[in-house]
């Protein structure tokens, strides 16, 4: 059997490699698992690691010879992504090639017409797409793409949108991701003890600046406590992890669910740190501090702004009273808290934009993070300023901390926002209070700093 080929593209962005944000590629090795389940032969080439570039990718990949090649794209990494594609079809002609993630998702029928070479668009969650297309191709060829929901593909001189795949029910039925795919050990992540896990899928919330709902449902889906702890017992025993990020959108949506898989950590004795994000109006004290009685070091809240004006223009559904008794609570018992905040929301003022930063330093959360509002294709922001031709699409700039929307006709400024998201981080980072809190962080933002300005 002729094997499958992902391939994780390089992220050129600007934020990515100032961050030095590596780890596996957890929806590869998710598509991975489910395909070798299905008895296929999979490898993953991770160029967001190796840095080996396009001609040495297309290299490797010839001489494996692969009947399907499958890359991933964000928006910012969407142009990146077709140049493996097109550097590959020029070698093997006759291979199969795909490509998903939330771009295409949204944009399937741009995204095959920005590249010949393109034969096929995943849309939304790929495990069970992919493998049905994978056994119907080698099956029936060409023909067989007719049969497969959820893709969008290329019919000679025609493009075709098959009907939608209906969302995976039973998450408890997907393999763990395939993580000995990849060099585990080598990414910064995992040689730090860490790893990320996805408990669940789908958010029953509709923030405007959010495609998540829409690519994987507004019903919320969630794995059982104990599936979910053998995985984490897996990440223990097998690879050494002693640290888990859960990357879930809405973690603790189902508090009882949460309060189980806190109460499975701890009945096998499993010596791990961890990490999740929650809305702040979802947070009470009994329950953080259960999870923490279990292992819960930090958390993660997105607070968005100090506005409550702008709040509701987001359809955030929060106040900033739940923000402020979420950190408390989290403080009280120790958990630390990173707080994320965003600039430049349409209608937003510059006032409005200081009250955020003066919000944040309120809070004082462990770790601060600013961005500005990026309408990345699917969210309904991105419709709403799209309509009204206010948007750029040169999408190697959506990486949150350039401004993309047309400002200047909302009578604002790009330079306004770009120099407030500065602002922010000016302002929170040169207390000395919280380098007398957290004197580690000193390295930390001198690094980022000097590799900001090489």
């Amino acid at each position: 059997m002729k094997d499958i080929i992902f391939i994780n593209p390089l992220d050129k962005t600007h934020v990515s490699e100032m961050l030095e944000l590596q780890a596996p590629p957890l929806n590869l090795m998710y598509l991975g698992a489910s395909l070798e389940k299905a008895s296929f032969s999979v490898k993953i080439l991770d160029d967001n690691l190796k840095r080996w570039g396009y001609e040495q990718i297309t290299k490797l990949v010839e001489k494996l010879n692969p009947f399907i090649i499958g890359v991933t794209a964000t928006t910012a990494t969407i142009k990146n992504s077709l140049e493996y594609i097109k550097s590959i079809k020029r070698i093997l002609p006759d291979v199969l090639t795909i490509i998903g993630g939330p771009h295409p998702t949204f944009l399937p029928i741009d995204t095959l017409k920005a590249l010949k070479e393109l034969d096929v668009v995943v849309i939304g969650e790929g495990e069970e797409t992919f493998t049905e297309l994978a056994e119907k191709y080698e099956k029936k060829g060409e023909k067989g793409l007719e049969e497969v929901k959820g893709i969008a593909y290329r019919d000679q001189s025609k493009i075709r949108v098959n009907d939608p795949r209906p969302l995976i029910r039973d998450l408890d039925s997907l393999p763990f991701p395939a993580r000995h795919l990849v060099p585990f050990k080598e990414y910064e992540t995992t040689k730090n003890d860490q790893a990320h896990i996805i408990t669940s899928r789908g958010c029953i919330y509709s923030c405007e600046y959010c495609s998540s709902s829409l690519i994987m449902g507004k019903k919320f889906r969630a794995r059982s406590p104990e599936n979910v702890v053998d995985e984490i017992e897996e990440l223990y025993d097998k690879y050494k992890i002693g640290e888990i990020g859960f990357i879930d959108d809405t973690f603790v949506l189902n508090k009882r669910r949460a309060h189980r898989i806190a109460e499975e950590i701890k009945e096998r004795s499993l010596d791990i740190t961890w990490s999740t994000s929650s809305r702040v109006n979802t947070i009470n004290k009994q329950l953080l501090s259960n999870l923490k009685s279990a292992g819960l070091q930090s958390i993660y809240y997105g607070v968005e702004s100090g506005s409550q004006r702008v709040l509701d223009l987001m359809n955030k559904k929060i106040t900033l009273k739940q923000s402020e008794d979420a950190v408390k609570i989290a403080k009280d018992l120790e958990i630390e808290v990173m707080a994320s905040f965003m600039f430049g929301y349409p209608g937003e003022t510059p006032a409005e934009m200081d009250k955020t930063i003066d919000f944040s330093i309120k809070l004082d959360p462990d770790y601060a993070q600013y961005s500005i509002l990026t309408p990345f294709p699917g969210t309904p922001i991105y419709y709403k300023v799209e309509k009204r031709g206010l948007i750029e699409k040169d999408w190697e700039k959506y990486t949150v901390l350039e401004p993309v929307i047309k400002y200047e006709k909302l009578g604002l400024s790009r330079e306004i926002v770009k120099r407030k998201l500065l602002e922010a981080y000016f302002k929170f980072y040169r207390r000395l209070s919280y380098y007398i809190k957290h004197p580690h962080m000193i390295k930390v933002v001198l690094k980022t700093l000097l590799k900001s300005l090489t």
